[in-house]
């Protein structure tokens, strides 16, 4: 969300901003805010006059009724009760006023950084650079489920009986793979320096709201029947609600936080067939990584950020890319962001395995996040946030580039110590 000042002063490049996110359909919001705003700011001006002449003449009825004015007196009670009911009328359209204002600002993208390539949609999304060699091998790599069920480590049938589509039961070698992953990249962010930390795996609307677009949380959150709580999507929703209304010192910054948590999401829409078995599902588990900084160290933690997570797949012999989102690939709260893509050698391209995003000072501003400098001046926190693994989809590139011809699947050394010293599993069939 943006400063209302910023548009107030600045609406064409507001106006420009929302034409390079190919939203359109939004422009009129930008007159329409700035009417409502400058109705809210002329009823609030009323309303302090009107408290301030309140004030005044409520102080006069006492040194009137002591002169003996009777009548001054009551002609002043009158006129502060006439101006007690105009208050209370100006304070119920301010609320309605406010509302309004905050659902349109809500609404209005972000702005992006200039470096974001302008394009509609992530078919115009800008590769950056390649991180190790992709391999095809000779021999056929079969579907990732194929590959798991080799290994009697999945069971969707039962899934489905028990939950429906899009869930998944993990077993043997393949579940005792996952938590490894998990375990590994847990260790290697604390590593780097990163705080360790188990979030609340539900949160409420305020928070839903302050980190993330109304569209996304349509199209993602899983609501609590009769409660104020969504499930997370992602433990970066409660990682930065963690900090809600909070004046942080800005000599405790930046905050480096690492986390673990199950994730869940609708996944509306129809879906390719290589999005089938474990690549787009409801539930799944995910190591994540978010920074609260300083506005000026947000462009030097975003670069930090994605880094870690090509350097950890690296670490298991997976090729990967980065891909910078353009302009209508961007969440409206999205001041720049570069996808993770890991080489499938299956089907001899890369997909998407994490995303690394900065949110300027968007998610502080909802969320009411600042800081307080040592001038004494407050003013609001940026704040970052990227994926550092989230199997179970992480398995298929991991299965894929570490497959023998004879079914097997090689450990890479950094993750030998999380699954009990093995170099390879085997096939149970």
């Amino acid at each position: 969300m943006i400063d209302i000042k910023f548009l107030r002063e600045n609406p064409d490049a507001v106006r420009e901003n929302i034409k390079k996110k190919f939203q359109d359909s939004k422009l009129p919001l930008v007159d329409e805010v700035i009417a409502l705003d400058e109705e809210l700011r002329a009823s609030k001006k009323r309303a302090d006059d009107l408290r301030a002449n309140r004030n005044k003449v409520s102080k006069s009825i006492g040194a009137l009724m002591g002169q003996k004015k009777f009548a001054e007196a009551e002609e002043a009670k009158k006129l502060v009760s006439m101006q007690a009911a105009e208050l209370a009328e100006l304070e119920a359209k301010e609320t309605e006023l406010n509302e309004k204002v905050q659902k349109i600002m809500m609404t209005i993208p972000n702005i992006i950084d200039p470096t974001v390539p302008i394009g509609k949609d992530d078919s115009e999304n800008v590769e950056v650079e390649r991180y190790g060699e992709p391999v095809v091998p000779e021999f056929e790599i079969p579907y990732h489920t194929e590959i798991m069920e080799r290994f009697a480590g999945i069971d969707l049938d039962s899934a489905r009986r028990v939950a429906g589509n899009g869930f998944y039961y993990l077993m043997g070698d393949i579940a005792r793979l996952h938590s490894a992953v998990i375990s590994y990249a847990r260790d290697f962010m604390i590593d780097r320096g990163f705080t360790y930390c188990i979030p609340p795996y539900m949160i409420r609307a305020g928070v839903v709201t302050g980190v993330m677009s109304f569209a996304e949380m349509d199209a993602m959150m899983y609501k609590i029947e009769g409660e104020d709580l969504y499930l997370i999507g992602t433990s970066e929703h409660s990682m930065i609600g963690k900090f809600i209304d909070q004046i942080i010192p800005e000599a405790a910054l930046p905050h480096t936080l690492t986390s673990y948590s199950p994730c869940f999401r609708k996944e509306k829409g129809a879906h390719g067939i290589e999005e089938r078995g474990v690549y787009r599902i409801h539930q799944f588990e995910k190591q994540e990584m978010i920074v609260v900084c300083k506005p000026e160290e947000s462009p030097a933690w975003f670069d930090k950020l994605w880094q870690n997570t090509v350097d950890l797949f690296r670490t298991l012999d997976i090729p990967v890319r980065t891909l910078e989102c353009c302009s209508g690939d961007l969440a409206d709260l999205k001041v720049k962001s570069i996808d993770v893509e890991a080489w499938s050698p299956r089907q001899k391209k890369y997909f998407e395995v994490g995303s690394c995003s900065n949110l300027g000072d968007a998610q502080a501003r909802r969320l009411k996040i600042r800081v307080k400098g040592a001038d004494g001046k407050i003013y609001l926190a940026h704040t970052l946030n990227n994926t550092v693994v989230a199997p179970p989809r992480m398995l298929i590139a991991f299965l894929e580039n570490n497959l023998n011809d004879d079914g097997s699947v090689n450990i890479p050394k950094a993750l030998r110590a999380y699954m009990g010293g093995v170099e390879k599993i085997v096939p149970k069939a």
